[in-house]
């Protein structure tokens, strides 16, 4: 009888030291930033216009919290050998699709900068929209749409998406071939191509429809991704309360608390 209590303390105890340690394992990969990718980088600067070899990159595992939309995966390096980087890549920096260029002369295949359960998506801007005016492509921007509230002149600021990668402006994929020039401004294509995935795709096809959409840049190093934003009554506009609420959002750094929107 003891020699039968003894094996099943021992077979517990055993059961709880495996289960201890994978919870460990778990905690300390989730305080790490998640589980590893495992991404290309430099290995020496590759200047623009350079090909890319297989001495040219290495992979790196880098925790998924830290991981961006643009990075190029180890297992999509067959895909990116052979082309050629339209900006400078520095030493030990992760390599971007963003980075990628075929030729100064060509145009990158935009549906090789797709990454796998994202789709591109492409949206006209509306005729004296100047929101893409310094949108270059690799850019994250995050979606506002002005809809309708049903009532004559009445309208509801929604912040639709948030920190959306930007695959292309007009026709072009690669930033180098776009240039502050008004008078080129002035006759490129105003078309915005954005990667997004499926169910993002539907809310911008129902906005685009029923709407208006302001494109926010945002800066390149920023990845806060904010929650709990109310939507925004027309009649805020006219509320003081309101305005001095939101602009004492730019030292709180949190969204505001709405009230139910007034008539």
């Amino acid at each position: 009888m003891n020699k039968r209590a003894l094996i099943v303390a021992l077979v517990v105890g055993a059961l709880g030291a495996l289960l201890l340690a994978l919870y460990l394992r778990r905690f300390e990969q989730e305080a790490s930033g998640g589980e590893r990718v495992r991404v290309l980088m430099a290995v020496a600067a590759i200047e623009p216009g350079s090909a890319i070899d297989d001495e040219s990159v290495a992979v790196r595992e880098i925790p998924i919290a830290y991981v961006e939309d643009r990075a190029v995966k180890a297992v999509e390096k067959s895909k990116i050998v052979g082309l050629r980087v339209g900006t400078k890549v520095e030493a030990n920096q992760t390599l971007m699709w963003s980075d990628l260029a075929i030729a100064t002369d060509e145009r990158r295949d935009l549906s090789a900068l797709i990454q796998p359960g994202s789709r591109a998506v492409s949206v006209r801007a509306e005729s004296g929209d100047k929101s893409f005016a310094m949108i270059r492509p690799g850019d994250y921007v995050d979606v506002i749409a002005n809809m309708p509230s049903g009532e004559a002149d009445k309208y509801t600021s929604i912040v639709l998406l948030q920190r959306v990668l930007t695959l292309a402006v007009g026709l072009e994929t690669a930033p180098e071939n776009l240039t502050d020039k008004k008078e080129e401004f002035r006759n490129r294509e105003m078309v915005l191509t954005l990667s997004v995935s499926l169910q993002e795709a539907q809310l911008l096809a129902l906005a685009v429809e029923k709407g208006r959409l302001l494109f926010a840049l945002r800066g390149p190093e920023d990845q806060l991704v904010a929650e709990g934003i109310p939507n925004m009554p027309s009649s805020a506009l006219g509320d003081k309360t309101i305005i001095e609420r939101v602009q004492a959002t730019r030292k709180a750094g949190a969204p505001i608390k709405l009230e139910a929107p007034q008539p």
